[in-house]
């Protein structure tokens, strides 16, 4: 039996992702082009400036989840850190990009401490956030339906920062583009807050025993390994993709436009399919959906590599292929994880929802973080030549090359391991046969 939620909470919980798709986007969109052709930073140090922020947020994440677990906050155990960690983030986020970019050495370290200081944030506004569908609603299907809701407004989020940040940062400047970018991240942060008022709460015990030993039971766990190691792999590929668009942008395809084209040819489909791919969760599973749906991510991103060729329909083709994926693998292991805590729950009657969120928070964000150190390491490889934003460069061709690999053959060789890897979870089919009961 399901028991849905309301629909303002529905929609107010999927208002956050306005905030996480975004900072999950423009980062690894355009941070790597602005250290390698505005400040001027070879591509392996910029690869590393990018990565470490992000690599912290794996030791914090899991902590910030252990924070929001024992919460006692009147105003729930979740909610206050959306609107404190949120608005640091939207703030910091324009502080990154308002630094100068020069000399060098000082502008690479304005970017790095600023951007450590929004990672640091946003691991106190993305586990809380992540972790509040397990305590929101006690029913499988009823995740899924919530999930269904967070992509659409991820996908939506996507199209609206990736397309237009671009186009900001072109015409008016790396600084205005920080400020918009911060305002878009308050709205989804907000809307999150005020949306999810009075939602319910079903929170267990918090549980009693050491950070530690928490960890190590949800180490143990072996639906949530399986699933954790997908996921985290899946957002290397997207992050890989997501670093080389500029690149792919101005250096094969040779058009600003491309970027934003390319947005639009990734998100469109995705906005589409999201509803049937819940649609699929209900009659078929969610691992099964997400095996498909990685299976779209593969054929796409091996596609991509016709931007090498500057085949723009193929192109663009290959990008609606990797959307269709990219919506079922965001809608299937977001409602699954939910599902693997609050089983956890169930049977153990303590509460390390956060902790398991602070986990896979930590997975996704290192994910995401690994995706342009390992396009830098493509470009490095490649001998790609940096340049500052006054100079003109004409890249040699085994770096094009070198673009063309990253953009779609790394990505795609890191999905089929996902693929893998997926065949450890388990736990899906127990609980759609307790559900149909």
């Amino acid at each position: 039996m399901t028991t849905e939620l309301p629909g303002r909470i529905r929609r107010g919980y999927g208002f956050g992702s306005v905030a996480t798709g975004t900072f999950g986007t423009v980062p690894g969109l355009l941070l790597l082009p602005y250290l390698t052709d505005t400040i001027g930073i070879g591509a392996a140090l910029a690869g590393v400036l990018v990565f470490a922020p992000k690599a912290w947020d794996v030791i914090l994440n899991p902590i910030a989840g252990r924070i929001s677990d024992r919460s006692k906050n009147p105003g729930g155990r979740r909610r206050p850190f959306l609107i404190r960690a949120g608005l640091t983030l939207a703030v910091l986020f324009a502080v990154m990009f308002a630094g100068p970019t020069e000399p060098q050495g000082f502008a690479a370290a304005w970017v790095a401490i600023a951007f450590l200081g929004c990672a640091s944030a946003y691991a106190f506004f993305q586990v809380p956030y992540v972790a509040m569908p397990a305590e929101l609603t006690l029913d499988y299907a009823e995740r899924t339906g919530l999930m269904t809701w967070r992509v659409v407004v991820l996908a939506l989020a996507i199209l609206l920062s990736g397309a237009t940040a671009p186009i900001v940062a072109n015409n008016f400047g790396h600084t205005a583009m920080g400020s918009y970018v911060g305002a878009i991240i308050a709205v989804g942060v907000i809307g999150a807050w005020w949306g999810t008022h009075g939602a319910p709460e079903h929170a267990t015990e918090t549980a009693l025993d050491s950070f530690g030993d928490q960890l190590k039971l949800v180490g143990s766990n072996a639906d949530f390994r399986a699933l954790l190691f997908t996921f985290v792999i899946q957002a290397a590929a997207i992050g890989t993709v997501l670093a080389g668009v500029a690149y792919v942008a101005d250096d094969l395809l040779n058009s600003a436009a491309a970027a934003t084209l390319l947005f639009v040819a990734f998100v469109g489909p995705a906005l589409v399919v999201t509803p049937l791919w819940e649609r699929y969760a209900k009659n078929r599973g969610k691992r099964s959906g997400y095996s498909i749906a990685t299976g779209f991510l593969i054929f796409g991103m091996v596609g991509l590599f016709a931007a090498h060729s500057g085949l723009l329909v193929m192109t663009y083709f290959a990008a609606a292929l990797v959307g269709i994926g990219y919506a079922g693998a965001q809608v299937f292991p977001m409602a699954m994880m939910p599902d693997v805590a609050a089983e956890d729950a169930k049977q153990t009657g303590e509460n390390r929802i956060g902790v398991f969120t602070g986990v896979w928070t930590a997975g996704e964000t290192l994910g995401l973080a690994l995706g342009p150190g390992i396009f830098a390491l493509a470009l490095a490889t490649g001998g790609y030549l940096s340049s500052t934003g006054s100079e003109t460069v004409t890249q040699p061709d085994s770096a094009l090359l070198a673009i063309g690999i990253g953009f779609s053959v790394v990505p795609a060789v890191l999905a089929v391991v996902s693929l893998a890897l997926l065949r450890g979870y388990r736990l899906d089919d127990r609980l759609r046969n307790a559900n149909e009961s």
